[in-house]
């Protein structure tokens, strides 16, 4: 295949190469510059979020992105508690903490410690519950005579500390009511 493999890389392994191809026809070229990179991890580009929302009794996924090379290993502690993984706690290999069953007893601070052969690095932020929202109307199957109208009802129960959007979709592709204002009506009641 014309591969070239270069296994434990060092920073002298760094520049220019050049693949030569030839035959009984002629001869051609190809450059590639190989850059070594390494550096600490470091949160500076992308930082913890501050503020994370997860609702009662639902999922939540903290990222944890630092930059860094090569690829660091990561840890988490909740307060001073370091974590491990169980039955609703994961980390994840790319360093993202998977919570599931959020309970009240979740909320707190959680640090993303990430470290490799340059140094370390760590990023804090503050998990907080909410109540989940749920569908408490559904819409209901209509059967309705061509040229009638048809009306159809969601109503939902939220936290009341977030906002709540409506969207509704036809056959997977969501409805845009501003384009299709003669067809569709939205009616929203408070």
């Amino acid at each position: 295949k014309g591969e070239l493999r270069i296994q434990s890389l060092t920073f002298d392994d760094a520049g220019m190469y050049q693949c030569i191809a030839e035959n009984a026809h002629g001869i051609i070229y190809a450059n590639a510059e190989l850059k070594i990179v390494a550096s600490p991890p470091t949160f500076e580009l992308n930082p913890m979020k501050k503020k994370i929302l997860a609702a009662k009794g639902g999922r939540v996924i903290i990222e944890c992105k630092p930059k860094a090379a090569p690829k660091p290993k990561f840890s988490w502690s909740k307060g001073t508690e370091l974590l491990v993984n169980g039955s609703r706690i994961r980390i994840w290999d790319d360093g993202s903490l998977e919570i599931i069953n959020v309970t009240k007893l979740d909320e707190g601070r959680y640090t993303c410690f990430a470290e490799n052969n340059r140094g370390k690095a760590n990023s804090t932020g503050v998990l907080e519950m909410t109540e989940a929202t749920r569908i408490t109307l559904a819409p209901l199957n209509v059967d309705v005579t061509v040229g009638e109208n048809a009306t159809m009802q969601c109503i939902a129960s939220h936290d009341p500390t977030l906002d709540l959007t409506f969207i509704w979709s036809l056959n997977g592709f969501v409805i845009d009511f501003e384009k299709e204002h003669e067809h569709y009506e939205r009616n929203v009641m408070v």
